[in-house]
């Protein structure tokens, strides 16, 4: 089986693009109209050195991509069976699906991408080396709350997102755990909790469009699983202020038997991500949800997504009798455990806590404290 990958933000290059325009006249013409300047101009010359912004990047990069994929159809005529997109490129899968159309499709990412470029000023960095269920650890225990994760792009990389002194103070943190930090080209704190004032907006722009069912399975950066018909208003949304779960979503299509993977874009970032994914994935084991953790809410800052009422009442619940520090028993061990946290809603749904000695997470339910305590770490 066969799945289309879309390229999102990072891909883009001055030069993407050519011969795609004067094969694809009518659609060049029509991306002119809708953004107003030469789509064409922007990509292969770049006279006002704009393309790396985002306002930009996105529309440039909707076009090349559904042009890239006309010309895949165009010379092979062959259809996938799934299709996916990193971030900004879910649009052209959902396009590619039959969606909505291509102007609509531009009309979207133009929109999505002014709004995004006047969220507060953030930063991004890419962590390499570590495992993704060390991150939320390594940044409590430092106390970079305000920090969320944005992307699980691989087993050992990981993009988080913030403000942008947060991220920088991250730097430090993540090295000492030897990993390689990467601070990103990024114009804001894309994927994380920042995003949530652009989601208001966005929604209100999204109610003049309607949108029809995918003819071919579109797996959603949100939940790592197959659009439904009646979500993509939904998924659109939730998109921008949470993780882009492309770990989990190759493994799901891995397991659904994809062998052929094409990257229709400028650039070969997803198919050197999915060659280091298919390396390690095991047949059978069904991929497990990423840990999309949004920390507690700092002051001043947007508001991150509401996690259930059950979750977000225990962890509210243990953080208000146990301190950091606490003895607790931990379902599986023999001997007790000491917290080196406090608990924290994983997974947007998931109660759980980090403890000393260990470098994963422990669900809340699975732990209880024992008749004593130490001192903090």
């Amino acid at each position: 089986m066969k799945a289309y990958l879309f390229p999102g933000q990072g891909s883009q290059r001055i030069g993407m693009g050519d011969k795609l325009f004067d094969a694809f006249p009518e659609l060049t013409k029509a991306a002119d109209s809708i953004l107003g300047y030469s789509i064409r101009e922007l990509c292969l010359k770049d006279p006002g050195r704009t393309l790396g912004k985002t306002q930009f990047t996105q529309p440039a990069l909707y076009v090349v991509n559904s042009l890239t994929w006309r010309q895949r159809l165009k010379d092979t005529t062959e259809r996938p069976d799934f299709a996916a997109g990193h971030s900004l490129g879910e649009y052209n899968a959902l396009e590619c699906a039959g969606a909505f159309d291509f102007e609509d499709g531009l009309k979207l990412v133009k929109k999505r991408g002014e709004l995004m470029s006047t969220a507060p000023k953030g930063a991004m960095a890419a962590i390499l080396g570590l495992p993704s269920d060390r991150i939320a650890g390594i940044l409590a225990d430092a106390g970079l709350s305000a920090i969320d994760v944005a992307n699980y792009n691989a087993a050992t990389q990981t993009i988080i997102s913030g403000l942008e002194q947060d991220v920088r103070n991250a730097q430090k943190c993540f090295e000492e755990h030897k990993a390689m930090y990467i601070p990103l080209n990024a114009g804001g704190a894309f994927h994380s909790r920042y995003m949530r004032p652009v989601v208001e907006q966005f929604g209100a722009f999204l109610e003049g469009f309607a949108f029809s069912p995918p003819q071919l399975p579109v797996i959603a950066n949100v939940s790592a699983r197959p659009y439904e018909p009646v979500s993509i208003t939904h998924n659109l949304l939730e998109q921008l202020a949470n993780p882009v779960r492309w770990l989990d979503s190759m493994n799901y299509l891995l397991q659904q038997g994809v062998t052929d993977f094409a990257e229709l874009g400028p650039g070969d970032v997803l198919t050197k991500l999915i060659k280091g994914i298919r390396s390690q994935f095991k047949p059978g084991a069904a991929p497990s949800p990423a840990p999309s953790a949004q920390p507690a809410q700092t002051p001043g800052a947007p508001a991150a997504p509401h996690p259930p009422a059950n979750a977000q009442q225990r962890v509210a619940d243990w953080n208000r009798s146990h301190p950091i520090g606490t003895s607790v028993r931990v379902k599986g061990y023999t001997q007790p455990l000491t917290t080196k946290t406090n608990a924290v809603v994983l997974f947007g749904h998931r109660a759980a806590i980090y403890m000393q000695g260990y470098n994963g997470y422990f669900a809340l339910d699975d732990v209880e404290p024992t008749s004593r305590a130490v001192g903090n770490p």
